[in-house]
């Protein structure tokens, strides 16, 4: 897995990554304890107001960041939010009213919301061949998991030795970090037709008939995933993902602290479970997806959460017995696991759906999409929890999941038997007949349901990928598959 890291570009890009979610990791233990400052016994309420606004910010800057990394510079726009994150954070210590906490807190996450899609988008250009791409995207979800278990054990180590609000300093570290990585990193030209693309969109007005200005430019990956069958299909994933990851996240200290009735120092431990099962599947995942098509991956892990809901559901009926806490940290552990299956290969699919010139507004629709299926999640595991007791939330959010699985099996049209191979009836050069050393042609679903035939890679292609042929007029699809 470790090979794509002779690449240097991508190098840089992976150490930018892995320091700016350092940064961010003390930034939520110190905006923590700044709320508390700030509002005492309702330090629960800022942050979870805070977290709302967090998400507003995601669901509604990200659309705009494929429209600008489609008329902006890529490294520039990915350093300028880099940026904007550090300043926004050297702020928060100096605020002393809840209402600042919300607006800068709302500039950080949409400096986010603009640097993490066109990030996304980048690699795929970086590492081409699907093999390095595939273990690129475990190496990152490797990342995020590994700062959700770092991250806070830093920042206890270092409120040991100085205020929480010498924290906020570590976050503005980390941005700068990652700024002057991603300066010293050459990034790939866009490819040719994206950028005659921009380059025609240039000349025209936001007005024209042809409706490419901004706005149209900030909807066209929103307009892709809901005319793509797969990428509906993803999204329904995603929001399988979120009722599970909203369980755990929000949950996670009610079970502990209430239900089992053990120290708050088990909380971490219980976190920490659910990242070591997303972690041991993303380490295991790029030789599975080697073999394993991505449909049959992603939907069993959707499947695995529907399982597991099942599983909570009895955890939280038991009313005693010391078997209960190895078994939520082995039911947190399944979480982590089958929402990795989901997520990991997440990338993989979003590339082989858009074509280049519309893979940033790709991925940010999906950043602005299925951030919007946690903003529906979060607020229903904790006022459910609290209404109706865990019960109540791990059913109705168990049975979202399930719904959810089941809609995506249905979008997403199985893949189509490879055909046998072709033979080679050219007569050898020695006479005879050559021996067949064609691979067959793959065949898989159009967007609007049909059937195209992709040819084999050839020695020109980028890492073995297929190159698709235009997507039936009728498919309403923006681009092919």
């Amino acid at each position: 897995m470790i090979s794509v890291l002779r690449n240097p570009v991508y190098r840089r890009l992976l150490v930018a990554q892995v320091v700016a979610l350092v940064g961010t990791g003390l930034a939520t233990v110190a905006l923590g304890l700044l709320a508390y400052d700030l509002a005492g016994a309702d330090a629960g309420s800022v942050l979870g107001t805070a977290l709302a606004v967090k998400m507003a910010a995601y669901v509604t800057i990200a659309p705009a960041a494929g429209a600008l990394a489609r008329r902006l510079p890529r490294r520039a726009l990915l350093v300028s939010a880099d940026l904007v994150r550090a300043a926004a954070a050297l702020t928060l210590p100096f605020v002393d009213q809840v209402w600042q906490v919300y607006v800068l807190i709302f500039l950080l996450q949409s400096a986010s919301a603009v640097f993490t899609p066109v990030f996304q988008s980048v690699v795929p250009d970086v590492l081409p061949a699907e093999r390095d791409y595939t273990r690129a995207l475990s190496l990152s979800r490797l990342a995020y998991d590994l700062e959700s278990l770092f991250s806070p054990a830093l920042a206890a180590a270092l409120l040991s030795l100085i205020a929480y609000n010498w924290l906020f300093l570590g976050t503005v570290a980390g941005f700068l970090g990652s700024a002057a990585l991603v300066v010293s990193a050459v990034l790939p030209k866009r490819v040719a037709g994206a950028d005659d693309a921009v380059r025609a969109d240039s000349r025209r007005s936001p007005r024209t008939a042809t409706g490419r200005g901004t706005h149209a430019e900030a909807a066209s990956g929103v307009r892709l995933f809901l005319s793509t069958p797969r990428l509906r299909a993803l999204l329904a994933l995603d929001l399988a993902v979120a009722a599970a990851g909203a369980v755990v996240t929000v949950n996670s200290v009610v079970y502990v602290r209430d239900a089992l009735g053990r120290s708050a120092g088990d909380v971490p431990l219980a976190l920490g479970a659910y990242g070591g099962g997303s972690m041991a599947v993303a380490l295991l995942l790029p030789r599975v997806l080697e073999r394993v098509p991505d449909r049959t991956v992603m939907l069993r892990g959707a499947l695995v959460l529907s399982v597991v809901f099942a599983g909570l559901a009895a955890l939280t009926a038991a009313r005693d017995g010391d078997w209960r806490w190895p078994a939520l940290l082995l039911t947190w552990a399944a979480f982590g696991a089958g929402c990795s299956m989901v997520l990991t290969p997440t990338g993989r699919l979003i590339r082989d759906a858009a074509p280049p010139e519309l893979r940033a507004s790709a991925f940010a629709a999906q950043f602005s999409l299925s951030h919007g299926c946690w903003l529906l999640t979060y607020p229903l595991a904790g006022w459910l929890g609290a209404a109706g007791g865990l019960e109540s939330a791990v059913v109705v959010l168990g049975a979202v999941a399930a719904a959810a699985g089941r809609r995506a099996a249905r979008l997403w049209p199985a893949e189509p038997a490879r055909v046998p191979a072709v033979p080679d009836t050219r007569p050898a050069p020695g006479g005879g007949q050559a021996p067949d050393t064609r691979p067959a042609p793959y065949t898989r679903p159009a967007p609007g349901g049909g059937r195209r035939d992709v040819a084999p890679a050839g020695p020109g292609s980028r890492g073995g990928r297929r190159d698709a042929a235009p997507a039936d007029p009728g498919s309403g699809a923006p681009g092919a598959h």
